[in-house]
């Protein structure tokens, strides 16, 4: 996380990282303080970072076992080299996930305190209450891909990106677009910002193409 984002790039994040953890009920929701959202987006990057560190552990020591029954056999050697690689890969990911943990308060603290909640709130609530049209239409732009299939990171990225697009018009489609690609390339993998990508942009081709046109002015 940039410590210097916008205001309300900074809010798409924290309301990314909220979203499970906070009840959609409206009175509920606005009683929700700054200091609350931060607490739940930080519960939420641990628990990743104790999931990741819990698949290295058990990567190495698949990886250690496997080289111990081994007999120096080269299919062997190569699986265990892969193990230890994931292992690696997983405690990567949780090193970058504590990073995050501990930029967050600070890069709030560079934002808008107000502007921050006001537009976390507003994508939480609003994903929640359209949250049977956002799946719609989610599924109409999915090519080969189940909705209740997809990682959850990348549906709840899409969930924002589509609240924005359909509900919150002040946000360009494009903007929304490119926001949801920047999460994903935080917290996605690089298949996985590719497919956001794609299944925003047939979003916007679908929302666009059911648009009236405006008829054209006739010069008197």
């Amino acid at each position: 996380m940039s410590l210097h984002q916008q205001p309300r790039s900074v809010a798409r994040e924290l309301a990314l990282l909220s979203l499970s953890q906070i009840s959609g009920n409206a009175e509920k929701l606005q009683e929700q303080d700054l200091n609350h959202l931060i607490i739940t987006a930080v519960r939420t990057l641990v628990a990743e970072v104790q999931e990741n560190l819990e698949k290295a552990s058990e990567e190495v020591n698949r990886g250690h076992e496997r080289l111990l029954s081994s007999e120096i056999k080269a299919p062997t050697i190569e699986s265990a080299k892969t193990m230890i690689q994931e292992a690696l890969s997983h405690t990567e990911s949780a090193i970058n996930r504590l990073s995050t943990v501990l930029e967050l308060p600070q890069t709030i603290q560079l934002a808008s305190h107000s502007q921050v909640r006001t537009y976390a709130l507003e994508l939480i609530g609003t994903v929640n209450r359209r949250q049977e049209q956002i799946q719609e239409t989610i599924e109409s732009a999915l090519v080969d891909w189940k909705y209740n299939r997809l990682p959850k990171i990348d549906r709840d990225i899409l969930r924002i990106a589509v609240a924005e697009i359909l509900y919150l018009p002040a946000t360009p489609q494009k903007s929304a677009i490119d926001e949801a690609v920047k999460l994903a390339k935080r917290y996605s993998d690089e298949e996985g910002y590719r497919f956001i990508n794609g299944v925003l942009r047939r979003v916007v081709d679908n929302f666009n193409s059911k648009v009236p046109k405006q008829p054209a002015k006739i010069n008197q």
